[in-house]
């Protein structure tokens, strides 16, 4: 087979939006920029298409110095910069650090202290550490661990640019955050400060949302890069163009020189962009509107390729108002028809579709059938909407549930859910929202269920601390339970196989019974692109294709 040419655009459609150039931000943590992040940042490692930790030793190198205490050294190459030409180095790092351990914080369940910085991936992996020693290279960091956690590997990821947070602060230099992290104290949450500082909560706010944009920004230094493409433009709603970062030199270089991004929630107008040639790879929802589109595909010129992607549909209940009472949470529960909601959307590609019973393993995972068996998910594997008429008595409980109106999908489950809970007494307002507003609705909690989707990788160690925790950045409809928590912290420092799969098995457990909320099913992932079009895999992650950017590449020169 021939070998790919450099060169040439790439125009692929996606189904979601961008909203944020910090996709580590639990106000950025989304499908789409993660996918962006990937082509934009670069770090010490990454995840390969097998899902394999692949190290980046271009970029710097990170080094076990000791088991006992767990202690590893972090160290940035000389040359790596941002695509200013500003050093990435032991400042970057630092700001990693600080934004991803939640050292300062001192809040609490009752409301008093201040939680500083927001990450997706919740604090587990760099809570156990204590303050980095900096290295007098001043590319380098050296973190000591209380307790080796799982996925160490993981654990440091550079995301926005030091120099730019501390100028958006009105600090005079990058090297003020590291005085500025050294003059504030670390939180204790058992004697939380009546106040916060007010510095390091402006240069957190930057770091959580200041680096949202749904249009280009007009400070450029908001959209830097480390990776091997950078954003030259973006038009709300519709696409994104990257095209090569000149400066990037420190890592795996993709083929194409653009690479184009349509936002196209519909399935068949995906479908058409690909027979038209108007665009090159599509990534499209299994969804309804777009199935025999997809089947069409089969007998043209270009790859189809469908698979089962690492995540879930799910329906989760708020913790708040009318389903703060346990018993109208399952009565709630009780009416949703997964097995019809599954088939309905993605029946026609996954004929033997069957509603997802666990929050953690999915179908293929060795533990799987040996968790659902006693998880407590055949309750409701059922509907049982006499039941649940019965358990509400004469109330009828009033419900907002919000969900993306421009995803066919959820669309589709809103309204079989909606029209099975009022068969049972519930009065279900429409909480859709479209565009980023969803997301901004959904971090906001102005809603008693949410129809959405999580992504579980493999180890799902990660997810259980950025959702289920009390405290977790993703932990949107307010669930605490001290025996949850405790969980959470065992798994986040056990990295025996089997042994970590059974305290996950517990804590499925406890949000079955704690009728939290319910997955409905596995989500499918199809990709179809033009065939000249080499390298373009699946992948069992959350980048799905994007896992396979290094590879991509034409057979044959590009006109246009």
């Amino acid at each position: 087979m021939a070998e790919p040419i450099r060169g040439g655009r790439v125009t692929v459609l996606e189904a979601n939006a961008f909203t944020s150039f910090n996709a580590a931000s639990a106000s950025g943590n989304t499908d789409i920029n993660a996918k962006i992040a990937h082509a934009t940042r670069s770090g010490f490692g990454y995840v390969s298409p097998d899902r394999a930790i692949v190290r980046n030793e271009r970029f710097g190198t990170y080094r076990k110095q000791s088991d006992d205490p767990f202690t590893v050294q972090y160290t940035v190459s000389p040359g790596v910069v941002w695509s200013d030409g500003t050093s990435i180095d032991a400042v970057d790092l630092v700001l990693a650090w600080a934004a991803g351990s939640g050292y300062f914080d001192d809040d609490t369940a009752d409301g008093r202290g201040t939680r500083y910085f927001a990450p997706a991936g919740g604090v587990l992996r760099l809570a156990q550490t204590g303050f980095p020693e900096i290295g007098d290279d001043g590319r380098s960091i050296t973190l000591t661990f209380t307790k080796r956690p799982t996925e160490w590997e993981l654990a440091l990821v550079v995301d926005v640019p030091a120099h730019v947070v501390a100028e958006k602060v009105g600090l005079p230099g990058k090297a003020s955050l590291i005085s500025l992290f050294r003059q504030t104290p670390k939180g204790n949450r058992r004697a939380p400060q009546t106040f916060s500082s007010p510095r390091l909560l402006a240069v957190a706010q930057v770091w959580n949302t200041g680096f949202d944009a749904t249009t280009l920004p007009t400070d450029p230094v908001l959209t830097l890069s480390s990776g091997p493409y950078r954003v030259q433009s973006l038009v709300p709603g519709t696409s994104m163009t990257l095209v090569r970062n000149s400066t990037y030199a420190w890592g795996p270089d993709p083929a194409p020189d653009e690479i184009v991004v349509g936002f196209v929630p519909s399935t068949a107008a995906q479908v058409a962009g690909l027979m038209d040639g108007s665009a090159d790879v599509i990534v499209p929802q299994a969804a309804m509107d777009g199935i025999t589109a997809l089947e069409e595909l089969g007998s043209s010129p270009h790859a189809v390729q469908r698979f089962e992607q690492p995540g879930y549909e799910h329906l989760d209940l708020s913790f708040r108002g009318p389903f703060k009472d346990r018993a109208v949470r399952e009565a709630f529960l009780r009416t949703v028809p997964r097995s019809e909601i599954a088939r309905a959307i993605v029946g026609a590609l996954d004929p033997d579709v069957a509603p997802l019973d666990s929050h953690f393993f999915l179908p293929g995972h060795p533990a799987y059938q040996r968790v659902v068996k006693d998880n407590g998910s055949a309750d409701y594997r059922e509907p049982d909407v006499d039941r649940a008429r019965r358990m509400l008595g004469d109330t009828a409980p009033r419900v907002r549930i919000l969900y993306n109106t421009d995803n066919p999908n959820r669309v589709a489950a809103f309204r079989q859910v909606r029209a099975a809970a009022e068969k049972a007494g519930f009065v279900v307002v429409d909480g859709g929202r479209g565009g980023s507003a969803w997301t901004r609705a959904l971090a906001g909690g102005d809603y008693d269920a949410a129809i959405f989707a999580w992504a579980v990788p493999e180890p799902a160690a990660s997810v259980a601390g950025q959702i289920f925790a009390s405290d977790a950045p993703n932990n949107f409809n307010g669930f605490s339970d001290s025996e949850a928590d405790s969980l959470i912290a065992d798994i986040a420092v056990t990295a025996e196989t089997e042994k970590r799969d059974q305290l996950l098995a517990r804590l499925d457990r406890k949000l079955w019974d704690s009728a939290y909320g319910l997955p409905l099913y596995r989500t499918i992932g199809v990709v179809a692109h033009n065939a000249e079009l080499a390298g373009v895999a699946p992948a069992g992650t959350v980048l799905g294709i994007w896992s396979s950017l290094y590879d991509w590449g034409w057979l044959a020169p590009r006109s246009g």
